[in-house]
């Protein structure tokens, strides 16, 4: 019907300033673009430099899912509360995410992002030499702190490091980070960890960080501020019918996937009677499953988005609702794989689905769509944390695949819109 048309297209609730300075910051951006050099080596050195950013920042916030059990048992802490080192940098980087966004507007991208590195550095150098463990949760906001900074610059940059029509290729090189963080850092951090210690696995993380820091001054040039995103704009996002309808989906899935893979390793170490090693290798086998769910919905989603984004959900709740009852690790295997294809799908499709309701902001309604990604996270690990402390972890997979399976209801049951998001 044409008149719900008007749910999938933003009504500016901005000002006449705001419109001009954005008209004014596209244009300089598209002739940044139209007038660099055919890309060099140094110009993609530069887009993958902005990738392995991206790459140990995603690690470092994913980092302690493999290293719960041995982190806990150091400082003589529950489970649940060894989940804060997942909750506090998901809470932190849904604040820090618009704010930093707002304030960092005017300063030098370069500059930043070698503040953000620098700070995401001595985070890690922190945790792997605490002595308490109040000093893990401090650096773990250090983590959320660079999440909500470095991203909000970093993901926009190939329009800036290559010419045009090299921007969606740079994009998705740097974008390759986020799969990448679960299938080489999570994994090669547990498995440090079970040669040497989980605090080796931080050392070599932050080692790993100073490197990428030094890569990004020495390879980028000056990357003065052109793009400003207006705190009006993204309230404004929130008054757009579909924008919220994919947020509450994305919030119930995340909200099922980090309240239930927080604490994957201790589910697979007591109820599988798994090894760390072999905990590893499934992490391993979990993060290459993600990497094709990823590129698979990429084939389905521009024609059938909602099937992609409620079927993905289904998988989780599938995945998490078996897992307890995996006695073998081959049949354990098997459902982290399915887990790993249906989550690798969520992130895609739900900032398409946003973006799909707000074709006119895009750029405002993926900081907006990371400040709530990242407080689910933070909010998964939290109640996940309460659900384990109050009963095992068995209960908490179950409570996952129930909320998996509303994400999916809330999708599902937009059957009758129109538009974009309807295709299908």
């Amino acid at each position: 019907m044409p008149g719900r048309n008007r749910d999938v297209v933003i009504t500016p609730a901005v000002d006449a300033v705001d419109m001009v300075d954005c008209g004014v910051e596209q244009t300089q951006v598209a002739l940044a673009a139209n007038t660099s050099h055919p890309p060099s080596l140094r110009a993609w050195l530069c887009v993958v430099s902005v990738m392995m950013g991206i790459f140990v920042i995603v690690t470092a916030e994913i980092l302690p899912i493999g290293l719960l059990l041995p982190i806990a048992s150091t400082f003589d802490v529950s489970e649940g509360t060894a989940g804060l080192m997942m909750t506090l940098p998901g809470l932190v980087a849904a604040v820090a995410a618009p704010v930093m966004t707002v304030w960092t507007a005017r300063i030098d991208r370069r500059a930043m992002l070698f503040a953000w590195m620098a700070v995401l550095a001595a985070s890690n150098f922190v945790c792997a030499f605490a002595e308490q463990y109040w000093l893990i949760l401090v650096a773990r906001v250090l983590v959320g702190l660079v999440i909500g900074g470095f991203w909000s610059i970093g993901a926009g940059l190939g329009a800036r490091l290559v010419s045009e029509r090299h921007v969606p290729r740079a994009t998705s090189v740097i974008f390759v980070a986020v799969p990448l963080g679960s299938v080489i850092g999570v994994p090669a951090g547990t498995f440090i960890a079970d040669l040497m210690g989980w605090r080796a696995a931080f050392i070599v993380l932050g080692v790993l960080t100073l490197a990428v820091m030094i890569a990004l001054l020495t390879l980028l040039p000056a990357l003065p501020a052109v793009h400003i995103t207006r705190l009006s704009v993204l309230r404004s996002l929130l008054r757009q019918r579909n924008v919220r309808v994919g947020m509450i989906a994305t919030f119930f899935i995340v909200l099922a996937h980090f309240g239930t893979y927080t604490y994957v390793t201790p589910m697979l170490e007591h109820v599988a009677h798994l090894g760390l090693a072999l905990i590893s290798s499934l992490l391993l086998a979990y993060g290459a499953a993600g990497i094709i769910g990823n590129f698979a919905v990429g084939l389905t989603m521009n024609r059938w988005l909602r099937q992609s984004f409620g079927g993905a959900a289904l998988l989780i709740a599938f995945a998490t609702v078996m897992l307890p009852a995996a006695g073998h690790w081959a049949l354990a295997a098997l459902l982290l794989l399915v887990w790993g294809v249906g989550y690798g799908a969520v992130p895609a499709c739900s900032q398409t689905w946003i973006a799909r309701s707000a074709p006119n902001a895009t750029e405002a309604a993926t900081v907006l769509f990371t400040s709530v990604f990242q407080a689910t996270i933070g909010i998964g690990a939290l109640a996940g944390g309460a659900v384990v402390d109050a009963t095992s972890v068995s209960t908490v997979m179950v409570c996952g695949s129930v909320i998996a399976v509303l994400g999916a209801a809330v999708i599902f049951g937009r059957r009758s819109e129109r538009g974009p998001i309807a295709s299908g």
